[in-house]
């Protein structure tokens, strides 16, 4: 049962993407950033109010910082959704998991061990030669910075992970670390929406029914995405479910060719490949090097929420 949770909350997230990168072609980012907030933060605020949880925290500050990396890692990747394949900016963002791998074994190193992890090193190496082969045609048709947006996007949801792991440790619920950070991302979307614009004014786009649905379609897919993830690490096996989450780039691809007709030369198609292998590898890294009530902070698309 927990591979089925898994899977369709690969798929929400999948589904997520797709109404981001629709939504993207009637508002500015910073506007589906904000928009994101509200429908988490609403729907968080009824659940846990319902079941008599508290929003009373001990740590702002953790909060705080972890909100502001994880918004700006959130604005890029939405970025890049908009501007490269849906499929490959998912694929980027599954990065992740390589840099926190990377961040253990250099700390592991530098406290003293001095043993090098070649086959963590060896999907790390992989992993950019992944990101070379899925960036060739997006490089070609000029959306280099579409991909570069994509990889610092997946640099900061590992640091964001580090962040959300840390709150676990300190003792902080999962609900009230989502809820706070859907906070930050309403204001830091609601700042970014009304700064001034190319033509100097704010990026406040109107709404259609279409329009609003879709950004509906992108809080609701989401959060209930979150809720299955949650529930697949509670009862089943973290390696296992870990590796699940990697089909959220095939279900990617399946949005990407109903939607927009995308297709993929070779290159790509191998790129995608060696980054879910070299991720697969880096999770049973940090599976292994993480206890199991944190492993489950380490899914790349969670930092989102």
């Amino acid at each position: 049962m927990a591979s089925l949770w898994m899977l369709f909350a690969s798929f929400a997230f999948a589904a997520m993407g797709a109404a981001v990168k629709l939504a993207s072609g009637f508002y500015s980012t910073s506007e589906i950033v904000m928009y994101r907030g509200m429908v988490g933060t609403i729907m968080l605020l009824l659940l846990v109010r319902h079941q008599g949880g508290s929003f009373r925290t001990a740590f702002p500050r953790e909060h705080l910082w972890r909100g502001f990396v994880g918004v700006i890692s959130l604005w890029l990747w939405f970025y890049a959704i908009g501007k490269l394949p849906l499929a490959t900016a998912v694929t980027l963002n599954y990065l992740a998991p390589i840099w926190i791998a990377l961040y253990l074994a250099v700390i592991g190193w530098w406290r003293g061990k001095h043993h090098v992890e070649w086959p963590m090193m060896l999907a790390v190496g992989a992993s950019f030669i992944g990101v070379v082969l899925a960036l060739q045609p997006a490089v070609e048709s000029h959306q280099w910075l579409g991909g570069a947006v994509g990889i610092a996007s997946s640099v900061l949801s590992a640091m964001a992970y580090m962040q959300v792991r840390r709150l676990g440790q300190m003792g902080e619920p999962e609900y009230r670390v989502v809820f706070y950070f859907s906070l930050m991302t309403v204001a830091f979307g609601l700042v970014g929406t009304l700064a001034p614009g190319e033509a100097g004014q704010p990026s406040l786009h109107p709404h259609s029914w279409h329009s609003a649905a879709l950004l509906i379609a992108v809080g609701v897919s989401a959060t209930m995405a979150q809720m299955a993830m949650t529930r697949a690490y509670r009862v089943g096996a973290v390696l296992v479910v870990a590796n699940l989450q990697y089909t959220g780039i095939i279900f990617s691809s399946l949005w990407g060719m109903a939607l927009w007709g995308d297709v993929f030369d070779w290159h790509v198609w191998l790129g995608m490949g060696v980054i879910l292998v070299s991720g697969v590898a880096a999770t049973f890294y940090n599976t292994r090097s993480t206890p199991r009530t944190e492993a489950v902070k380490t899914d790349p698309i969670a930092s989102e929420l």
